[in-house]
């Protein structure tokens, strides 16, 4: 369905006959006084001048008033073909000078231009509504207004089916109407500098969008009515590509008050994180599963990992495991290690066993076999302990090899199997000379002395009989 714009006959004389205020110096802003911000400069209050009337313009006669309406009943009837042929024979050819006056004029293009619109000639439409403009002053302000309007809304949607240079072309020119728009309306209202902030976001100008946003705002205010939620996003967006963190801040604190959803409360405890607002950071997401809007995986990981990070794995470990049980959380092996860091950090040790033991049998790593390997050695399941660290050495991916060889080794002396416990810290020496590690070598070297000891001590044992 094509955007609909002003067609009725009636609905236009009805504008003409109203009375709006003027400004003095009319003309065209351009984009050099737009680029200036002139454009969204906020207005003056509007004092009402009783004696100002309204523009002049021609009557339209009977007989002309009766084929405009004809014509307009054709094309209500989508008959658009018969309602142009007879508006069309109204337009003068060549030289020929019209039967009918400006305003008369004025109403004949108006029509065609709608008509063109529905029959998608949106370059007649536009030629059509410009022909409307040659006819000031000799039609109705709120006519003049109107087309200027709709022309800008012509030439923005003109530039979104182009790209490049093309695309600027068409936004250039209804940015040159709104300015027209602009200087001739003494109290345009919010939403069309909304409609400004639009186009400079085609530019990318993010500067005067900004300018436009603020205005748009502040005469919403000056009204007494709210700011709508999409101008808030705009200035939002405007303001996080200019890196403007508090503004940044600011609008999505007022859109998490006034327009509480998810992805609002998710970028702003977002912001605080990236401005090193912990504390406030996870105070948003509180305030978010709070209200309900924790609904997404990535948002659970998120709660989760920042209680954690806070130091509190106990409520870390119960959020994760309920979005698990309300199978929000997809069960993967990095979910899972998530939800086994949180059992850890709380000191459960089996349940952290537990979970973890579930992520290697989804995706072995070398890294999750070393940190079962320890817990088990914690718990004193050797035989366990000593299996993961071997697991963990086949499978690599390992920050410190040489730790996970010492885990072995231990679990291994702690089995009684001394000789393999030798071996194991044997190469864990030889390991850490290579790294010029002398710590670890000595630590190796004093397990070396220390099995030694201990295996002459089992052979005087043995050869006593005991």
């Amino acid at each position: 369905m094509r955007p609909q714009i002003v067609r009725s006959l009636a609905a236009v004389a009805a504008l003409g006959a109203t009375a709006l205020p003027g400004v003095s110096g009319i003309g065209a802003f351009g984009i050099a006084a737009a680029a200036e911000g002139e454009i969204c400069r906020i207005p003056e209050r509007v004092v009402e001048d009783d004696e100002k009337k309204p523009r002049r313009v021609p009557n339209i006669e009977p007989t002309t008033w009766k084929r405009l309406q004809q014509a307009q009943e054709l094309i209500t009837a989508e008959q658009y073909a018969e309602g142009v042929e007879i508006l069309e024979a109204m337009v003068p050819r060549g030289d020929r000078r019209s039967r009918y006056n400006a305003a008369e004029m004025g109403q004949v293009h108006n029509l065609l231009g709608y008509a063109y619109w529905e029959l998608n000639r949106a370059e007649k439409t536009i030629e059509h509504y410009e022909k409307v403009l040659e006819q000031v002053p000799n039609i109705a302000e709120a006519t003049e207004l109107l087309m200027l309007f709709q022309l800008a809304k012509i030439y923005f949607m003109q530039g979104q089916e182009l790209e490049g240079d093309a695309s600027r072309r068409w936004y250039n020119l209804s940015l040159t109407k709104m300015g027209e728009w602009i200087e001739k309306n003494a109290d345009p209202g919010p939403d069309p500098y909304y409609f400004i902030a639009q186009i400079f976001y085609q530019f990318r100008d993010f500067t005067n969008g900004i300018k436009c946003l603020e205005t748009t705002i502040h005469v919403a205010r000056e009204r007494g009515t709210q700011p709508k939620e999409p101008w808030w996003r705009m200035l939002q967006f405007m303001y996080y590509e200019q890196e403007n963190w508090p503004k940044v801040e600011e609008i999505l604190e007022i859109l998490v008050r006034d327009f509480p959803k998810r992805e609002y409360w998710v970028t702003l405890a977002s912001v605080y994180g990236e401005t090193n607002q912990e504390a406030r950071q996870l105070l948003a997401m509180e305030a978010a599963h709070v209200g309900g809007f924790l609904d997404k995986e990535t948002d659970l990981r998120a709660y989760g990992a920042l209680l954690l990070q806070n130091e509190t794995p106990n409520r870390a470990s119960q959020q994760i495991k309920k979005g698990f049980d309300d199978e929000v959380i997809e069960v993967t092996a990095k979910n899972l290690q998530l939800l086994g860091q949180a059992y850890q950090a709380s000191h459960d040790v089996e349940k952290a066993i537990e979970v973890f033991e579930r992520s290697v049998e989804i995706e072995p790593e070398g890294k999750i076999y070393d940190l079962l390997a320890a817990l088990y050695l914690d718990s004193d399941k050797f035989g366990e302990c000593r299996t993961a660290a071997g697991k963990a050495l086949e499978v690599g991916g390992l920050a410190n090899r040489l730790r996970t060889q010492v885990t072995l080794g231990t679990c291994e002396f702690n089995l009684g199997s001394l000789a393999a416990a030798r071996k194991t810290f044997t190469d864990v020496r030889r390991g850490a000379r290579r790294d010029k590690d002398r710590r670890v070598e000595r630590m190796a070297g004093d397990w070396i002395n220390y099995i030694a000891s201990e295996q002459k001590r089992r052979d005087e044992l043995a050869r006593v009989g005991l």
